[in-house]
C-alpha cells in the first residue's frame, strides 16, 4: 500500500496535561458550582492558560512581544511562534533564533496584567455565578480550538462576539484562543514539519464563545475519528480496506455504504480510536493496492461533524458529556468483596505490559475495560499439570476485555491515595461478558458483508485457566479448578489512575457521567485491598476423592476432627448462597459449618433458604444463626399434581443453583417419585445481564457452546453428587433447558429411565427422536381412576395434506371427568369441549364427541408417536374462551393487504382510554375486564372482587392489581402493539367431524371481477360458538365473514378470510374454532403452516379489521425430509442436536430481521426479501422436527432498524418509522407500576369477627411460608412483585421463553402455590367449610394488615444515616411486606365482606372416584371393576393394557375409511343448511342445556352411592 503524491501536512498541537485536566473539569463542572470554587479554579486555569500562552515556565519570566489587539477588535492577530521550553532539543532551539527575535515595535504586554485583566473581570461576575461558569467553560475549552494554516479571518465589529462590552474579558480569551501549547518535544516535531519556510506565521481563528471546541476544534482530542471514502470500487470489501488502512492506526469499524435494494454506492466510512498520528485525509488522494492488483486512488475526508461524539446527560440537557471517555489505567484488580470495606485482591494487572483500558460509552451506555494478560506455565512454578501440553501452548500473552452495562452497575467505590493517584472499586453483583481477541483479524471478515467492526475479532470467554483444552473432559461445579480468573466470582474490580498523566479532567468527567447515569460514586477513605489467605471451607464439607482418598487412619482423624458429611439438602442449599453471592466461602468458617450441622437437617435447610429468599449478603455468616426461623411445617403439604423441583442455570461463567421450588410434575417424575430430588432441571442461558443464549455469526459463541456440551456430556457436580443428562421436554428445547439425573449405581440411571419412557429404537432421525422423548417431560395433569376404551381410526388426507393432523374424539362421560379432577368448567357449568392431551405415545387434542359413549376415545395416526408405558390419561390445557388480541406480525401483515392506518390507531387509542377510565368508574372496569380477557382468565377474577365491593372500599391489593393490569396493558401495547380486539377470540382449533363445512377449493376460486357475492360463496367456512361476557351462562354463534389467523403471521397468505356459518351438528362445541375437513388444503396449514394438535387460532370479526384483499396464496409450509442415520440414536447425538440447535437458533433474528424490513420495504411484507424471510422462518420453526437448520443471509439485515424495534442503542443505526407500528408506538406512553400499600383494609373484612390470639398466630405462621414461596418463585424468574405472580400480569422476567409461553407457565406456578396454601390454611381451620375457614380467613386478612400498618409507621419515621436524614423504611415493593397472602381465598374474603352465601358453583367429583362408608369398605361408583389399579386401564382392540404396561397402537388395518364428500357435496350439505349469507350476526344459544343428559346421569350416581 502506497500513497499517491505527497502532501502537506499541517501539524495540531497539544495542550498540556495539566490544562487538559483542568479543561476537562470545567467542561464537565455543573453550573451550580459555588463562587468560591470558581474562583479557585478561574486562578489555576488563567495561570496554566498564560504560561502556555506565552512558552515560559512561570509568569515571573520575561514577556514576549506580540502584536496587540485593536481597540475595535476588528482583526485576527497573527502570532509569531514562541520558543518552546525543551532542554533536550537545543539544536532545535538554536535554529530557530532567528524566529524568536523581539519585535520592538510592537507593544509590550505584559502576562501578569493580562492575568490581572482576566481574573479582575471574572471576579467581577461573582453574583452571577451561572455567567461565571460559562466564562470558565468557554476559557477552559480553548485547547479545543485548532489552528488552521496561514489565514486571515475575522469577526465584524457587530458581531454578537464583540458587543455588549465584555471589553478586556473578551480580549482576553480572544487573545488565548490563537494560540494553542508548544510545550512539548513531540509538538516541536510536528511544527517543524508543517513549516515549509523558517519564518512561517501560524494564524488562529477567535472561536466564538460557548461553541464546542471539541466538535469543531483539534481532532486529535477526539476520542474517536471517522474518515469517509469516497470512490470505493463496487467490489470493495472489508478486509480490503483494512489491510489498506491498519498502518494508519486501530480501525474499530468499516462500514460500505448500500441504499435501500442493496445497491453499494461506492461510499464508505472508516473509524479509528484512538486517532491516527498522522492526518491521511485532505486534499490528496488515497492510493491502495487491492488482492487482485488493481490500485485504487480514493478521496478521503474528515467527518467533522461526527453526530455521535456528544451525549446530553439524562439529568441536564444544558451538559454534554463525551460519548467515549477513555483512561488509561496503571493496574486493575480482579477479586471479590471480602467485608462492606475491605476487597479481596485474587489477581491483577500491572505496568504498561497490562495494557490497562477504561472506555466509557455513553451511546451504548456500557463500561468496556481491555487489558493484556501474560500467561505463564504453571509447571515453571513447581504446579503440577498436564506433562503432555507443550510450554509455548501455555505459556502465550492474550489481549482481553469485558463489558459493563450501567445497568448493571449500581455504586463505584473512590479512594484518593495521593494527589496523583486515585483508585475506583467497582462491585457487581454477577458477572459481565468477557472477550478474547483473535490473533488471526483477517480472519473475521466476511467477503459478502459490507460491515465489518472490531467486535468481531473479540471471541467471548468462558474460562481463563493455563490449559483451556483440558476443560471439555471436565464436569461443571460451582468451585473451578485452578483458574487465573474467575470470572463468574472474582467480580469486583479495582482501577488504579495516575491522574498526572490520565488527566483529572476526563477522570472527573467519568465520574460526573456515572453520577447522571444513576451510578452512585461513594468518596472512600477506608476501603482496604486484602489478599487471598485461600478458602478452607470446602476440605471442610468435600468428601476425599479416590485421587487424594487418605489412609485408614488419617481418614478417621479426618472424619472426627474436620471433615462433615453435610446432608445433600443442606450441601445443596449451601451452594445456593455461594452461587446466589448470600455467602462467600472465604467468609465461611469451620464454626459455621459445626453451627449449622447443630442445627440438624430440616432447619439447617430452611434457614439456608430463607437467607436466600432475602437476597441480603451476610459478610458475617454466624449471623445466620440469630435469625428466628420457625420450623416449617408445609413442605409436605403440596398438590398431588405438583413436585419440588431443583433447578441450575448454567452461564458462560457461573453455575447457579436456585432453592427447590414447586412445579407441575410431568409423567417420569411422578413415576420416578421416590427419586424426585435427584431430577435437576438445567437451563443454559448468558449472563444475567444479558438473557438469552443468542447465535452470532464468525463463531463467536463456539466457546459458551463447547461449554453447554461440556455440562451435557460430563454432568454437573453437586457435593457427592453427579448429575447427568437426561432428556428434555418439546418447550425446554427451545428455551434452552433440559432434565438432569443423579444416578445411584446398581439401582437406577438415565439410560433405565430413557428405555421406560418409550421404545425409541427405530427413530432413526435424531431431531424426530429427541422430539418423541420430550413427550414424556411436557407439563400434564394426570386424570386418576379411568378406564379407557381406545379405537383407531385412520386420518383424513388429500392431496398431501392431513386435515385430521392430531386431533381425537373423546366422550362427554370422560370430559365431564376430567373437567372435576381440573376444576375447569366453563363459566355456564359446562365441561370443556376439547382437551390437549398425552396417553401413553399419543399426544394432540381430543374433542368431545355426542356419538361417544362412556370413557371411549378415538385415536387417529397422526396422534400416534411411538410405543409407550402407559400411565393413563393426562391433560395439558383445554378450550376457554380468550380475547383476541393484534399485534405487529398480524398489522404489518393486514395493513399489507389493505386495512388502513387509521384503524388501528384508533383503536388502540380507544383501549388507552377504556383502561384509563377503568381505574375510576367501576362500571367501565367491569365491562372491559370481561371484554380484555387473559388466558389466566384472571380478569374475571377482578370482575368478581368489584362486584363485591373491594374497589369501591378502595382495597389496597385490587387497586394493585387494576393498577398493574393498567401497566401491563400498556406495556405489550407499547412494545407489542398489543390492541385488544372485543370483536374477536383466540380458541383452540379443532375438526369439523360431520362434513358438513366447506373447505378451500382452488378451481371455485372466483375471478378478480367476480360479484361480492360469488366471493362470500367461495369462502371456506369455518364454525365459531363463544361465551357471552355479557350474558354469563350463554354463547353466540357467528355467522358472517371473519378472519382466521394463528401466530406468527409473515406470509400474507397466513391471514385466510372465512364464513362463519351455524350448524346445529356442531352446537355441542364451545369456545373452539371448527375448521373443516373438506377442500383441496386444509385450512390450518394454510394458517402459519398450523395443524389441529393444539394450536390456537385468532379470529375476529369485527368488520374494520376485514382487509380489501381475500386470501392471498398461501404459502407451502411443507417441512424438508430429514436425515435418517444408519444406526441407533445415542445419547451423544441428541446432547450434540441440542447444542447445534442453539448455534442455529435464528428464529427471534429472523422474525426481527422481517418485522424491520416490512417497515423499510415499501411493499411491506410483499417485498420479496420479506417472502423470503417467511419462508426462512417457517423453516426455522421446523428445526427441532428435521433437524435443517435455517441459514439467514446478512444481505436481509438492515443497518438501521426502526425506532420502534428498540433494538439499537446506537442513534445512527435507528430510523424513525412513519408507517403504522411507528405511529402505534409513539401513540403510546409506558406508566410505572406503583402498588397501593398506602390504601386502608376493607373494615367490613377486619371487624367481622374476634379472633383469639391462638387463630392469629396460626395464621402468622403460615404467612411466613407463604411469603417465602412467594419471594421463591420471585426470584427463580427475577419477577419485580407479588402482584405479577399471583395474577401472572409479568412485566419483566428473566425467561428465555416467549411472553405467551411463560404466562402459560407463570399461571401453573401461581395456581400451584394458591392450591398448596388453600389446603395448609384449611387443614389449619379445621376443615374447608366456611363456618370454620371464613373466621381463618379473616385471620389472615388482619395478620396482613397488621403487617402493612407497621411497616407504614415505620416509612413515616426517619433515621440519621451519613448526617441525613431518610426514612426508615421505603413504600417500594422490595422493602414493603407481602398482602397476597389472604387473597388465596378471594371468594371466601368475597362472602365475608358481601356477609353473603357462596356464588353457584359447578358440579364437582372427588378427586379420587370412590367414597368412604363405615369401617374401612369402599364402594366404588364404577361398575365391574374392584380396585383403583383396575381402573387404570385402557381396551384397544388388541385387548386389556394395565397402567404400566407398554401401549401400542396401529399394527394393522387403520381402519374403514372415513367417507370423502366431494366439492359438490360438500356445497349441496352446505346450502341445505344456510343459504345465501347475510351480512354478519350473532345468535345467542343457551349452554346449559347441551351436557344436561350426562350430567344428570352422573349426578344420579353419586347420589345413590351416597344414600347407600
Amino acid at each position: 500500500m502506497k500513497h499517491c503524491g505527497s502532501s502537506e501536512r499541517i501539524s495540531e498541537p497539544v495542550p498540556s496535561p495539566e490544562l487538559d485536566n483542568i479543561a476537562f473539569a470545567l467542561a464537565a463542572s455543573n453550573s451550580n458550582e459555588t463562587s468560591k470554587e470558581l474562583d479557585t479554579m478561574s486562578s489555576k486555569l488563567i495561570d496554566v492558560r498564560l504560561t502556555e500562552k506565552f512558552g515560559i515556565s512561570s509568569l515571573d519570566s520575561v514577556f514576549i512581544p506580540h502584536r496587540g489587539i485593536t481597540d475595535n477588535h476588528k482583526s485576527v492577530t497573527t502570532i509569531t511562534p514562541a520558543p518552546a521550553i525543551n532542554n533536550n532539543n537545543n539544536n532545535n532551539n538554536n535554529n530557530n533564533n532567528n524566529n524568536n527575535k523581539v519585535d520592538k515595535t510592537s507593544p509590550p504586554t505584559e502576562p501578569l496584567s493580562l492575568r490581572k485583566s482576566l481574573k479582575s473581570s471574572l471576579s467581577s461576575s461573582a453574583s452571577n455565578i451561572q455567567t461565571k461558569t460559562g466564562m470558565l467553560r468557554e476559557l477552559g475549552r480553548s485547547d479545543f480550538g485548532h489552528r488552521l494554516p496561514s489565514r486571515q479571518n475575522s469577526y465584524p465589529s457587530n458581531s454578537r462576539y464583540n458587543r455588549h462590552g465584555r471589553g478586556d474579558t473578551r480580549r482576553a480569551i480572544a487573545l488565548l484562543h490563537q494560540r494553542p501549547s508548544m510545550n512539548d518535544a513531540r509538538n516541536q516535531e510536528l511544527e517543524a514539519h508543517s513549516l515549509k519556510e523558517p519564518n512561517h506565521k501560524l494564524s488562529a481563528v477567535v472561536r466564538p464563545p460557548l461553541i464546542d471546541r471539541q466538535l469543531q476544534g483539534d481532532w486529535r482530542y477526539w476520542e474517536e475519528i471517522c474518515v469517509l471514502l469516497i470512490g470505493l470500487p463496487f467490489n470493495v470489501t472489508t478486509i480490503e480496506l483494512w489491510k489498506a488502512f491498519q498502518a494508519e492506526g486501530n480501525i474499530t469499524r468499516i462500514e460500505i455504504f448500500e441504499d435501500s435494494s442493496g445497491t453499494r454506492l461506492r461510499k464508505g466510512k472508516i473509524l479509528f480510536c484512538p486517532p491516527p498520528q498522522n492526518p491521511f485525509w485532505g486534499n490528496i488522494r488515497y492510493q491502495f493496492s487491492r488482492d487482485n492488483g488493481e490500485v485504487c486512488r480514493l478521496e478521503t475526508q474528515l467527518e467533522v461533524a461526527y453526530k455521535h461524539r456528544f451525549c446530553l446527560s439524562p439529568i441536564n440537557n444544558r451538559i454534554r458529556y463525551p460519548a467515549l471517555t477513555i483512561l488509561h489505567a496503571e493496574t486493575i484488580h480482579f477479586g471479590f468483596m471480602y467485608q462492606a470495606d475491605a476487597m479481596v485482591s485474587m489477581f491483577s494487572c500491572a505496568g504498561n505490559s497490562a495494557e490497562v483500558l477504561l472506555k466509557l460509552n455513553l451511546i451504548h451506555r456500557e463500561i468496556e475495560v481491555k487489558f493484556q494478560l501474560d500467561i505463564v506455565d504453571p509447571r515453571l512454578a513447581g504446579t503440577p499439570y498436564d506433562k503432555t501440553q507443550e510450554i509455548s501452548r501455555i505459556k502465550r500473552t492474550e489481549k482481553m476485555k469485558f463489558m459493563i452495562p450501567l445497568a448493571q452497575l449500581k455504586s463505584v467505590f473512590e479512594m484518593k491515595v495521593n494527589d496523583s493517584e486515585v483508585t475506583l472499586v467497582v462491585p457487581l453483583e454477577t458477572p459481565p461478558c468477557f472477550y478474547r481477541k483473535s490473533f488471526n483479524l483477517e480472519a473475521t471478515h466476511d467477503a459478502k458483508s459490507t460491515l465489518w467492526t472490531e467486535n468481531y475479532t473479540y471471541y467471548r470467554q468462558t474460562d481463563i485457566v493455563s490449559a483451556p483444552e483440558e476443560l471439555p473432559s471436565v464436569p461443571l461445579t460451582l468451585r473451578k479448578a485452578k483458574p487465573i480468573i474467575d470470572i463468574g466470582r472474582w467480580t469486583t474490580y479495582r482501577f488504579s489512575f495516575d491522574i498526572s498523566k490520565t488527566g483529572v479532567g476526563k477522570y472527573q468527567t467519568l465520574c460526573n457521567a456515572l453520577k447522571d447515569y444513576n451510578v452512585r460514586v461513594i468518596a472512600s477513605t477506608d476501603m482496604k485491598l486484602l489478599r487471598d489467605s485461600g478458602s478452607a471451607i470446602w476440605q471442610f464439607i468435600d468428601p476425599p476423592t479416590l485421587s487424594r482418598l487418605p489412609r485408614a487412619t488419617e481418614l478417621a482423624e479426618l472424619q472426627d476432627a474436620e471433615t462433615h458429611f453435610l446432608p445433600f439438602t443442606v450441601r445443596y442449599q449451601l451452594e445456593v448462597c455461594i452461587s446466589q453471592g448470600i455467602l462467600n466461602e472465604h467468609n465461611l468458617t469451620k464454626e459455621f459449618v459445626d453451627r449449622l450441622m447443630d442445627l440438624g437437617e430440616v432447619l439447617a435447610q430452611n434457614v439456608l433458604e430463607y437467607i436466600v429468599d432475602k437476597g441480603k449478603r451476610y459478610y458475617n455468616p454466624l449471623e445466620v444463626f440469630d435469625i428466628n426461623i420457625v420450623k416449617s411445617t408445609s413442605q409436605r403439604l403440596i398438590p398431588h399434581y405438583c413436585s419440588y423441583t431443583r433447578s441450575v442455570t448454567v452461564t458462560p461463567s457461573m453455575v447457579y443453583y436456585s432453592s427447590p421450588v414447586i412445579e407441575t410434575s410431568n409423567r417420569v417424575i411422578r413415576q420416578y417419585a421416590q427419586y424426585s430430588d435427584r431430577f435437576l432441571r438445567v437451563r443454559f442461558s448468558d449472563e444475567k445481564s444479558v438473557g438469552k443464549i443468542r447465535s452470532r455469526d464468525n463463531n463467536i459463541m463456539n466457546e459458551v457452546f463447547t461449554r453447554v456440551k461440556r455440562a451435557m456430556r460430563n454432568g454437573i457436580v453437586i457435593g457427592d453428587r453427579k448429575y447427568e443428562f437426561l432428556a428434555f421436554g418439546n418447550s425446554q428445547f427451545r428455551e434452552h433447558a433440559a432434565y438432569f439425573f443423579a444416578s445411584i449405581p446398581g439401582v437406577i440411571n438415565t439410560d433405565g429411565i430413557r428405555a421406560w419412557m418409550g421404545h425409541f429404537e427405530d427413530i432413526r432421525i435424531i431431531a424426530k427422536h429427541t422430539a418423541r422423548l420430550g413427550l414424556c417431560f411436557s407439563t400434564t395433569r394426570a386424570i386418576n381412576g379411568t378406564r379407557v376404551k381406545i379405537s383407531e381410526i385412520p386420518d383424513i388426507e388429500r392431496n398431501g395434506y392431513t386435515f385430521s393432523d392430531g386431533v381425537g374424539k373423546m366422550s362427554g362421560f370422560l370430559a365431564q371427568l376430567a373437567a372435576s379432577e381440573l376444576g375447569a368448567f366453563t363459566p355456564a357449568g359446562d365441561p370443556p369441549c376439547v382437551f390437549q392431551f398425552r396417553l401413553g405415545g399419543c399426544k394432540g387434542v381430543l374433542t368431545v364427541a355426542r356419538d361417544l359413549q362412556g370413557q371411549e376415545i378415538h385415536i387417529r395416526p397422526s396422534q400416534y408417536k411411538f410405543p409407550a408405558v402407559h400411565e393413563g390419561l393426562e391433560i395439558i390445557r383445554w378450550s376457554q374462551f380468550t380475547s383476541a388480541y393484534l399485534n405487529r406480525q398480524l398489522i404489518v401483515v393486514l395493513n399489507a393487504l389493505g386495512v388502513p392506518d387509521k384503524i388501528f390507531t384508533s383503536k388502540q387509542k380507544m383501549m388507552l382510554a377504556n383502561l384509563e377510565r377503568a381505574m375510576t368508574d367501576e362500571e367501565t372496569a367491569l365491562y372491559f375486564l370481561q371484554k380484555y380477557i387473559d388466558m389466566n382468565r384472571m380478569t374475571m377474577t377482578l370482575v368478581s372482587l368489584i362486584l363485591e365491593g373491594f374497589q369501591k372500599s378502595q382495597e389496597p391489593f385490587l387497586l394493585s392489581l387494576l393498577q398493574l393490569w393498567r401497566a401491563w396493558s400498556i406495556k405489550y401495547l407499547k412494545e407489542k402493539s398489543r390492541i385488544a380486539i372485543e370483536k374477536g377470540a383466540c380458541l383452540l382449533g379443532c375438526l369439523d367431524e360431520t362434513g358438513i363445512l366447506n373447505g378451500h377449493f382452488e378451481r371455485e376460486q372466483p375471478s378478480a371481477d367476480a360479484s361480492f357475492a360469488d366471493k362470500v360463496k367461495a369462502l371456506p367456512e369455518v364454525f365459531v360458538q363463544v361465551s357471552d361476557s355479557e350474558n354469563q351462562g350463554h354463547y353466540r354463534i357467528l355467522e358472517g365473514i371473519c378472519i382466521i389467523a394463528r401466530n406468527p403471521s409473515l406470509h400474507p397468505g397466513d391471514i385466510r378470510v372465512v364464513r362463519a356459518v351455524n350448524v346445529s351438528a356442531l352446537a355441542h362445541l364451545k369456545d373452539v374454532v371448527v375448521l373443516p375437513q373438506t377442500g383441496d388444503r386444509d385450512l390450518a396449514s394454510m394458517c402459519s403452516g398450523g395443524d389441529l394438535d393444539g394450536d390456537d387460532y385468532v379470529v375476529i370479526w369485527d368488520e374494520d379489521l376485514i382487509p380489501g384483499e381475500w386470501n392471498h396464496e398461501p404459502m407451502d409450509y411443507m417441512a424438508p425430509e430429514p436425515r435418517k442415520l444408519d444406526r441407533e440414536v445415542t445419547t451423544d447425538d441428541i446432547t450434540s442436536f441440542f447444542v447445534t440447535y442453539m448455534k442455529n437458533d435464528r428464529l427471534p433474528l429472523i422474525a426481527n430481521a422481517h418485522l424491520a424490513l416490512a417497515d423499510y420495504a415499501d411493499e411491506g411484507v410483499k417485498d420479496e426479501r420479506c417472502l423470503e424471510l417467511a419462508a426462512l422462518h417457517s423453516k426455522a420453526v421446523d428445526y427441532p422436527k428435521t433437524g435443517e437448520p435455517a441459514i439467514m443471509s446478512k444481505h436481509f439485515r438492515l443497518k438501521k432498524r426502526p425506532h420502534f424495534m428498540e433494538k439499537s442503542k446506537s442513534r445512527g443505526l435507528v430510523y424513525n418509522s412513519k408507517k403504522v407500528l411507528g405511529q402505534l408506538y409513539d401513540q403510546v406512553e409506558r406508566v410505572d407500576f406503583v402498588p397501593r400499600f398506602d390504601a386502608p383494609f376493607d373494615e367490613r373484612i377486619l371487624q367481622a369477627y374476634q379472633l383469639d390470639h391462638d387463630i392469629i398466630t396460626s395464621a402468622a405462621e403460615v404467612k411466613q411460608d407463604y411469603d417465602a414461596a412467594m419471594r421463591r418463585i420471585m426470584a427463580q424468574h427475577e419477577i419485580r412483585t407479588e402482584f405479577e405472580v399471583w395474577s401472572a400480569f409479568v412485566l419483566q422476567h428473566s425467561d428465555a421463553s416467549n411472553d405467551y409461553k411463560f404466562a402459560e407457565e407463570i399461571g401453573q406456578k401461581s395456581t400451584a402455590l394458591k392450591d398448596r396454601f388453600r389446603r395448609i390454611c384449611s387443614e389449619r381451620a379445621g376443615g374447608k367449610d366456611f363456618s370454620v375457614l371464613g373466621r381463618y380467613v379473616a385471620a389472615m386478612y388482619v395478620v396482613t394488615n397488621a403487617n402493612i400498618q407497621k411497616a407504614l409507621d415505620e416509612c413515616g419515621q426517619v433515621k440519621s444515616v451519613g448526617g441525613k436524614e431518610v426514612p426508615v423504611r421505603k413504600m417500594h415493593p422490595d422493602t414493603m411486606p407481602l398482602i397476597s397472602f389472604p387473597w388465596i381465598f378471594h371468594d371466601e374474603l368475597g362472602r365475608i365482606a358481601t356477609n353473603s352465601r357462596p356464588r353457584d358453583m359447578p358440579l364437582s367429583i372427588s378427586v379420587k372416584p370412590e367414597i368412604k362408608r363405615s369401617g374401612t369398605t369402599k364402594v366404588n361408583i364404577y361398575p365391574n371393576t374392584s380396585t383403583s389399579e383396575e381402573q387404570d386401564m385402557i381396551q384397544t382392540t388388541e385387548g386389556v393394557t394395565h397402567r404400566g404396561e407398554l401401549l401400542e397402537l396401529f399394527h394393522g388395518s387403520e381402519g374403514p375409511p372415513i367417507p370423502q364428500p366431494s366439492s359438490k357435496q360438500s356445497t349441496n350439505i352446505s346450502s341445505e343448511k344456510h343459504s345465501q349469507e347475510p351480512p354478519l350476526k350473532v345468535q345467542e344459544h343457551d349452554g346449559l342445556e347441551d351436557s344436561k343428559n350426562e350430567r344428570t346421569a352422573l349426578e344420579r350416581l353419586i347420589k345413590l352411592m351416597a344414600e347407600d
